[in-house]
Protein backbone atom coordinates (compact mmCIF):
# COMPACT_ATOMS: atom_id res chain seq x y z
CA UNK A 1 0.00 0.00 0.00
CA UNK A 2 1.60 3.32 -0.92
CA UNK A 3 1.83 5.94 1.75
CA UNK A 4 0.51 8.88 -0.70
CA UNK A 5 -3.64 9.05 -0.33
CA UNK A 6 -4.94 11.09 -3.32
CA UNK A 7 -8.94 12.37 -2.72
CA UNK A 8 -9.39 10.14 -5.61
CA UNK A 9 -7.80 7.35 -4.04
CA UNK A 10 -9.47 7.71 -0.94
CA UNK A 11 -13.13 8.04 -2.99
CA UNK A 12 -12.13 4.75 -4.60
CA UNK A 13 -11.28 2.61 -1.60
CA UNK A 14 -14.62 4.37 0.02
CA UNK A 15 -16.78 3.19 -2.99
CA UNK A 16 -15.25 -0.40 -3.28
CA UNK A 17 -15.66 -0.52 0.71
CA UNK A 18 -19.60 -0.28 0.26
CA UNK A 19 -19.22 -2.46 -2.96
CA UNK A 20 -21.25 -5.66 -3.40
CA UNK A 21 -17.80 -7.34 -4.10
CA UNK A 22 -16.69 -10.05 -1.64
CA UNK A 23 -13.76 -8.53 1.04
CA UNK A 24 -10.01 -10.33 -0.66
CA UNK A 25 -11.36 -11.16 -3.76
CA UNK A 26 -9.25 -9.65 -6.71
CA UNK A 27 -11.63 -8.74 -9.41
CA UNK A 28 -9.99 -7.40 -12.72
CA UNK A 29 -9.49 -3.54 -13.76
CA UNK A 30 -13.31 -3.29 -15.21
CA UNK A 31 -15.13 -5.06 -12.96
CA UNK A 32 -13.96 -2.85 -9.92
CA UNK A 33 -14.60 0.11 -12.08
CA UNK A 34 -18.18 -1.27 -12.73
CA UNK A 35 -18.71 -1.49 -8.88
CA UNK A 36 -17.48 1.65 -8.06
CA UNK A 37 -19.76 3.05 -10.50
CA UNK A 38 -22.52 1.52 -9.30
CA UNK A 39 -21.50 1.99 -5.49
CA UNK A 40 -21.10 5.98 -6.09
CA UNK A 41 -24.65 5.99 -7.41
CA UNK A 42 -26.13 3.66 -5.31
CA UNK A 43 -25.18 5.65 -2.36
CA UNK A 44 -25.60 9.03 -3.56
CA UNK A 45 -22.20 9.75 -4.34
CA UNK A 46 -19.16 10.09 -2.97
CA UNK A 47 -20.33 11.43 0.44
CA UNK A 48 -22.67 8.83 0.56
CA UNK A 49 -19.88 6.25 0.57
CA UNK A 50 -18.08 8.07 2.96
CA UNK A 51 -20.80 7.87 5.38
CA UNK A 52 -21.56 4.55 4.85
CA UNK A 53 -17.73 3.51 5.71
CA UNK A 54 -18.24 5.97 8.82
CA UNK A 55 -21.33 3.96 9.94
CA UNK A 56 -19.20 0.36 9.40
CA UNK A 57 -16.29 1.68 11.73
CA UNK A 58 -19.06 2.48 14.23
CA UNK A 59 -21.16 -0.29 13.93
CA UNK A 60 -18.60 -3.10 13.06
CA UNK A 61 -14.70 -2.22 13.10
CA UNK A 62 -13.76 -5.17 13.63
CA UNK A 63 -15.09 -6.15 9.65
CA UNK A 64 -14.45 -2.51 8.55
CA UNK A 65 -10.73 -2.51 9.17
CA UNK A 66 -9.72 -5.62 7.30
CA UNK A 67 -12.38 -4.63 4.29
CA UNK A 68 -10.87 -0.80 4.13
CA UNK A 69 -7.75 -2.68 4.10
CA UNK A 70 -8.41 -5.14 0.85
CA UNK A 71 -10.05 -1.85 -0.73
CA UNK A 72 -7.19 0.48 -0.47
CA UNK A 73 -5.01 -2.38 -1.68
CA UNK A 74 -6.84 -3.10 -4.87
CA UNK A 75 -6.98 0.47 -5.71
CA UNK A 76 -3.49 1.38 -5.03
CA UNK A 77 -3.19 -1.93 -6.93
CA UNK A 78 -5.48 -1.09 -10.27
CA UNK A 79 -5.31 2.74 -10.14
CA UNK A 80 -2.31 4.15 -8.88
CA UNK A 81 0.46 1.69 -10.29
CA UNK A 82 -1.32 1.73 -13.58
CA UNK A 83 -1.03 5.41 -13.21
CA UNK A 84 2.59 5.53 -12.58
CA UNK A 85 3.26 2.56 -15.80
CA UNK A 86 0.84 4.38 -18.36
CA UNK A 87 1.64 8.04 -16.97
CA UNK A 88 -2.36 8.67 -17.06
CA UNK A 89 -5.31 9.24 -14.68
CA UNK A 90 -7.84 7.10 -15.18
CA UNK A 91 -11.27 8.56 -14.24
CA UNK A 92 -14.31 6.58 -12.81
CA UNK A 93 -17.57 8.61 -13.41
Amino acid sequence: MTTETTMLTAARAEALFTSRLATGSRPGHDVVEDAIRVAVRAHGGVRGCAGDVAAEYGDHPETAVPRMRWARELVDELYVARRRSVGVWALVA
